[in-house]
């Protein structure tokens, strides 16, 4: 039997927030009456996280724990967490105490009540430093909206509530967590909703990103768009790039040859700076058709890119 709601937590050294935390969601849970439970995933924490989800797990029934052998990041956490949750509702908060539970009863109502297939939090008045995040989040939120068409002002606010079909049908693999969203649109999840969330200061550890983040995530933004249109097909993209390259080469000697013919040229057609860049056209345009072949051959004899070791399970 299905829990009204999975709860997924990824995080990485977060021992002194984890008990204030889930004593928060259970106490929201227990005043709405929701059946639940909490999916916290170490990722290869170097303090005591993981003993504390163990004491929690017994204080708590809801509390179930997964530990990483070693930090892969957040991305695999949520993989894990989504692939171990079983309630008809998924609600991701991040370990720090920066999202409220307070918000668990409207994103589920959101989702249950009114048909959202996605709810994404938004932090409209953020507690982080001016210059170094909040500027350029809103930069990179942006920039998201216009590739990618989908409205969302922080997208990749870690509270975030889900239809459990939603996260059954998308893998989340690299840094891609940042773009969860989009692959649910691509998945064919089109009615995604935004709710404005309380965003709380930092009460315990500190930050664990950096300004890098922003610069993968424009590469990996490309890296979803590309894949989401073309992941299946890349022959589509490289075929038509090496055809159009292939043939600017391929006009550009043809017209070489006609102008040596019909003007009787003295200078040979080889002679000519124009032939050699035909000639650099026409190779390139060959690569990219093999590289297409190639790609469809890998498309087509992909091994599982979610393979990730894990030390200890607790409830699952």
């Amino acid at each position: 039997m299905h829990s009204d709601i999975s709860i997924v937590i990824p995080l990485y050294n977060e021992e002194e927030s984890l008990p204030e935390l889930v004593e928060w969601i259970d106490r929201v849970c227990a005043a709405n009456n929701y059946t639940h439970e909490v999916i916290m995933v170490d990722d290869g924490s170097t303090d005591r996280s993981w003993e504390v989800v163990h004491s929690l797990s017994q204080q708590f029934k809801a509390v179930k724990g997964i530990r990483f052998q070693r930090n892969y990041g957040k991305s695999p956490a949520l993989y894990v967490g989504f692939k171990a949750a079983t309630g008809n509702v998924v609600i991701t908060m991040d370990a720090d105490l920066q999202d409220s539970p307070d918000e668990i009863p409207e994103l589920y109502n959101m989702i249950t009540r009114d048909g959202y297939d996605l709810v994404s939090g938004w932090k409209k008045v953020r507690y982080d430093n001016a210059i170094t995040k909040n500027l350029p989040s809103k930069l990179y939120n942006g920039v998201n909206r216009w590739l990618t068409g989908i409205k969302l002002h922080d997208m990749n606010c870690g509270l975030k509530a889900y239809k459990r079909k939603v996260i059954k049908s998308i893998e989340v693999y690299g840094e891609m967590h940042r773009f969860i969203p989009v692959l649910a649109k691509h998945a064919g999840f089109k009615k995604i909703g935004e709710k404005v969330v309380q965003h709380r200061a930092r009460k315990y550890g500190s930050s664990k990103f950096g300004w890098e983040r922003f610069i993968n995530g424009f590469l990996d933004l490309l890296t979803i768009q590309f894949t989401s249109r073309f992941g299946k097909k890349p022959m589509h993209f490289f075929g038509v790039l090496g055809a159009i390259t292939f043939l600017t080469g391929f006009v550009l000697v043809a017209q070489l040859i006609i102008d040596k013919i019909r003007f009787a040229e003295n200078m040979g057609v080889t002679n000519k700076p124009a032939f050699y860049i035909a000639l650099t056209t026409m190779v390139i345009g060959t690569l990219f058709f093999l590289t297409g072949f190639v790609a469809e051959l890998v498309v087509r004899n992909a091994a599982d890119r979610n393979d990730y070791i894990t030390e200890e399970k607790i409830g699952l």
